[in-house]
């Protein structure tokens, strides 16, 4: 944005936006104690992306159910064959101990099947979610996408899925086995001896309290990790992208500081996370060796007066390991699900966002298209506009340019043009018809615009020209760099067309950039040209070489110029002077220069050599 007071609006608007947009800010600021509001919603939302895979998860619900079986009948026969060993009947323990064998084998092998499903399973999950999340990224208004940091969203379409991919490929069959492992455990258990069943339940209500009391500690943690962990990545794709800016004002260490405010903050909060969820782990020991005490104690004493026998007692310290350790277990996993839900939570905020509406008219052929601001009026934040009742015509096939001192308005009418953002007031006509009515995506493929901050992509100059329109040929091509004076540009690379621009087109100079963009929009076949500071980081040659292409272009359709150096618009049909958001002054180069109004000083200042 080249207006000063737009983009203080819009910074203003971003803080705003941007905090209700993370969990931890203003939409969703979790108080001590308090729940995360959508955490069962999310967990319920997230299991519909299973659906598709619902053969599969019964599958390994089967070979988990086949699992936990084996695990559980094993201790039977173990308790059968010291029995045996105690009453000295050594005939059937040879058969004992191959079912033991075999049953361990099986278990081994159901859980190696299992665990080769859900990592498929969860493959096919995550696809599928990030398919979704970065369609409905690519389809959100300008308007939401400029509100929001780059790597926070970056964060939740990476970061976010990771976490939910590494639950469900780990955590998922695990968390059923576990499920099932208790309740058998716990059935076989009240087979063997009722009574040491009972005595085994009552450190339960302690695990229990002990579960629910970390996690919801740990909670809040957890979240807020992720939030950080999205500013972090925001601050390091920040510095990166401006590196040149940073390295020219010194000012690496202060990136560096900031990198580290928000690392040590990302530590703070992962380190109190994990050192409460990993406090579960001890605290959950102590509390199995305590059953472990009880049942020893407890099952000698039974033992003795008949209740159970030498093998039971022996299948019970099985059994009671196998209660206690889902317990554990579960604790641990749910340590997990709560990172994958607090950013199933981030993901869903962000797919719960409205897509930018394509519904409207056909714009028809625009080519001689006349295009009006009624009464006009927009801020980018509530009571602060940017235009203030701007009313402007321009004719059908005409050359318009607009002009003015940085922050009067400028960029922020072709960001309207382009439906980027709605005005608050008035109306934007074309062809005498409301923009509103238009559909959107059919009217920005009307429209050519090359913007001063040149946008290239890492591959081939040819897939960069024809990025608006694949179909164009190497003869289209060819035409439009000779049109736009790129010819020369693609002659003195080493592979033509084929050339590949790596990191972006990094390594060209900013009038190649921009040239490249210039060509590409001609490509597009635009019924209306829009330049943005277009021949800013241009020299002179080439200068004249867009001023010619857009002499051509004006036999074509209608144009509009946004330019500080005055020279490149003199001869515009039209040139339109704004101030502070409102038109105030227009006609031609010679007009208003005679006027000896804003122009003419602009023009007077620019050519002493004066910054404008």
């Amino acid at each position: 944005m080249s207006d000063n007071r737009a983009l203080q609006y819009r910074k203003e608007e971003q803080t705003s936006v941007r905090a209700s947009l993370r969990p931890g800010g203003a939409a969703m600021m979790m108080k001590p104690g308090e729940k995360p509001s959508r955490f069962r919603e999310s967990f319920f939302r997230l299991i519909r992306y299973f659906s598709e895979d619902r053969y599969s998860l019964f599958l390994i619900l089967l070979l988990v159910v086949l699992t936990v079986s084996c695990s559980v009948s094993a201790p039977m026969f173990q308790s059968r064959a010291i029995d045996c060993v105690v009453a000295v009947d050594l005939d059937a323990l040879p058969g004992l101990l191959g079912i033991m064998c075999s049953l361990y084998l099986l278990s081994g092998i159901f859980m190696l099947l299992q665990s080769r499903i859900t990592a498929a399973v969860s493959r096919r999950v995550i696809l599928r979610l990030r398919h979704e999340l970065f369609c409905r990224v690519v389809h959100l208004p300008v308007r939401d996408t400029d509100a929001a940091t780059r790597g926070d969203l970056i964060s939740r379409m990476t970061n976010d899925t990771d976490n939910i991919d590494s639950v469900v490929s780990s955590s998922l069959s695990s968390f059923i086995q576990c499920v099932l492992m208790l309740v058998l455990s716990f059935a076989a258990m009240l087979w063997i001896c009722w009574q040491l069943a009972l005595i085994s339940c009552t450190a339960i209500a302690l695990s229990l309290l002990v579960t629910v009391t970390v996690t919801n500690i740990s909670r809040r943690f957890f979240i807020r990790r992720q939030e950080v962990l999205g500013e972090l990545n925001s601050t390091v794709e920040e510095s990166l992208t401006n590196f040149r800016t940073v390295t020219a004002y010194n000012m690496q260490q202060g990136a560096a500081d900031r990198f580290n405010r928000s690392s040590d903050e990302l530590a703070r909060c992962g380190m109190i996370a994990e050192t409460v969820s990993s406090s579960m782990g001890p605290l959950m020991n102590m509390i199995n060796n305590l059953i472990f005490l009880l049942v020893a104690v407890c099952g000698a004493w039974f033992s003795l007066k008949g209740l159970i026998t030498v093998g039971g007692i022996s299948a019970f310290f099985v059994y009671s390991r196998q209660f206690t350790r889902p317990v554990t277990e579960i604790s641990m996993i749910y340590s997990q699900i709560q990172t994958a839900l607090a950013g199933a939570e981030r993901i869903f905020e962000l797919l719960d966002k409205n897509e930018e509406s394509s519904a409207g008219e056909e714009p028809g052929d625009l080519k001689s298209a006349s295009i009006e601001f009624r009464h006009v009026t927009f801020s980018y934040e509530p009571g602060h506009p940017v235009l203030d009742d701007f009313s402007l015509k321009i004719e059908a096939g005409s050359k318009v340019a607009l002009v003015g001192s940085t922050g009067s308005g400028k960029t922020t009418v072709i960001n309207l043009l382009m439906r980027f953002y709605e005005p608050d007031s008035g109306e934007i006509l074309i062809n005498g018809r409301n923009i509103m009515d238009f559909n959107v995506h059919e009217l920005r493929r009307r429209i050519g615009i090359v913007l001063q901050d040149t946008v290239l992509f890492s591959a081939s100059v040819r897939e960069n020209l024809i990025y608006a329109d694949s179909s164009l040929t190497d003869e289209d091509i060819a035409e439009a760099a000779e049109f736009s004076g790129l010819s020369e540009f693609i002659s003195g690379l080493p592979e033509g067309l084929d050339t590949e621009l790596a990191g972006s087109g990094c390594h060209l100079s900013d009038g190649q950039r921009q040239l490249v963009a210039i060509c590409r929009a001609f490509l597009s076949s635009p019924d209306i040209l829009i330049l943005d500071e277009a021949t800013s980081n241009v020299d002179t040659r080439t200068e004249k070489h867009i001023q010619d292409a857009m002499a051509r272009l004006m036999n074509i359709g209608t144009c509009l110029v946004i330019a500080h150096r005055l020279s490149t618009i003199q001869d515009a049909d039209r040139i339109v002077v704004m101030d502070h958001g409102r038109l105030a002054e227009t006609g031609s180069h010679g007009e208003l220069l005679k006027k000896g109004g804003i122009y003419s000083r602009l023009y007077s200042i620019q050519f002493a050599g004066q910054a404008t």
